[in-house]
């Protein structure tokens, strides 16, 4: 039964990543939206964050501890952390003890994170999967990126927008 159940997840993993590679090239990767109201609630034991009072560029990085890929993209975003972005994080589809286990043994690179109400905030933000990090500044997300963080695509995506931020 458990060979059965670790199948399973390894062809919902694949799936997932072949959609991701799929749709990534799709999707505009620069964008220019007002963000949206998130319905959020607070994660025992994190600090908690409102968006709108948060000032100059800043990464929202939707993630679970049920996600491959946001396993696979941690070391990323705790290299970030330790270059000085700031990253919220945004909780989604998570128990709050599993997303609690999942920082406590891996790090913690978030400024402060939050949890997803029912996914309310996912839907709003128009978001289909995790990981995704988008960069905000001003109440505007500026870029998205829809899957894992890579060096590619901090070089190609995500330092760019925060430096388009930066000269706002």
């Amino acid at each position: 039964m458990r060979w059965l159940r670790l199948a399973a997840w390894l062809v919902v993993i694949g799936l997932a990543g072949v959609l991701a590679v799929r749709f990534a090239g799709d999707r505009p990767v620069e964008v220019r939206e007002p963000l949206p109201v998130l319905t959020m609630a607070e994660l025992e034991n994190r600090d908690r964050f409102d968006p709108g009072s948060i000032e100059g560029p800043w990464l929202l990085n939707v993630w679970g501890s049920w996600c491959a890929p946001c396993h696979a993209e941690h070391s990323t975003l705790m290299a970030l952390r330790s270059e000085g972005i700031a990253i919220y994080g945004l909780n989604w589809r998570d128990t709050p003890e599993d997303a609690e286990q999942f920082l406590d043994e891996l790090g913690d690179p978030f400024v402060a994170v939050m949890q997803d109400v029912d996914n309310q905030s996912v839907m709003a933000l128009g978001i289909s999967g995790a990981p995704e990090t988008l960069v905000v500044s001003d109440g505007q997300i500026l870029a998205r990126w829809p899957g894992p963080l890579t060096v590619d695509v901090l070089r190609q995506t995500i330092y760019p927008a925060l430096e388009r931020a930066d000269r706002r």
